[in-house]
């Protein structure tokens, strides 16, 4: 009777040559390049492994993890950011300032639609940090509403200085230009900038503000997408 109870056993209901379902990046348990089944010849590697995408958000209530990597080396993974360091290029300065809105990403516009930062994604920043820094840089106000059918002058801030400042101002005015498509941008309080860090990596949303032929082509693609 003894013998008789490896009858009973239940038997697992899974193949014997079932695969672990990890996340992977490997080729070898993936289809071939033609479309053909390949022989799972062996188990999956540690080092092949693949983790699920962070999926970073735009809230004020941030969230890094810190998550521990191959290695012992460590991975942030940014789940909430709401601002960034961002830098001008053409003025060489850089700003600490908000993340409004996710307006383009070329590789899917899903990532549009749910608002997730990712590195090269288009978002919309707050100019204020910006526009503070030129005025009392260069002296000059920008971001002046312009009034259809009449001629706007630049307006100097005509605020007490002393003479060296004065004479300093003027030097920088000299070569000063400000692109018209960026002055348009900081009448409306909101700047084009393109991600330059990996937030799912590095636990940072940091990149540069768009100019130029780069602003450019991208408020072209952002147009062809509204006109559809």
């Amino acid at each position: 009777f003894d013998g008789g109870l490896h009858s009973f056993r239940k038997r697992s209901s899974a193949p014997e040559n079932q695969v672990t379902m990890g996340i992977g990046r490997d080729s070898l348990h993936k289809r071939r390049s033609t479309g053909g089944r390949q022989k799972k010849w062996r188990k999956k590697r540690k080092h092949e492994l693949g983790r699920i995408p962070a999926g970073t958000k735009i809230s004020s209530n941030t969230c890094v993890r810190r998550l521990r990597v191959r290695g012992g080396n460590y991975k942030f993974r940014a789940l909430r950011l709401d601002a960034g360091n961002w830098s001008w290029a053409s003025e060489a300065v850089s700003r600490k300032t908000r993340v409004l809105d996710v307006t383009y990403n070329a590789s899917n516009n899903e990532l549009v639609r749910t608002q997730t930062l990712v590195k090269s994604a288009i978002v919309q920043i707050d100019a204020t940090p910006f526009r503070h820094w030129y005025e009392s840089h260069y002296g000059v106000k920008i971001g002046v509403k312009k009034i259809k059918g009449q001629k706007t002058e630049e307006v100097v801030d005509d605020t007490k200085r002393s003479g060296s400042l004065t004479r300093k101002l003027a030097a920088r005015n000299k070569d000063r230009k400000l692109d018209p498509l960026l002055d348009e941008q900081f009448v409306t309080g909101r700047l084009y900038a393109c991600i330059s860090s990996r937030p799912g990596q590095c636990g940072r949303c940091d990149g540069y503000i768009l100019e130029g032929k780069e602003l450019e082509f991208y408020l072209k693609k952002m147009q062809k997408k509204k006109s559809k």
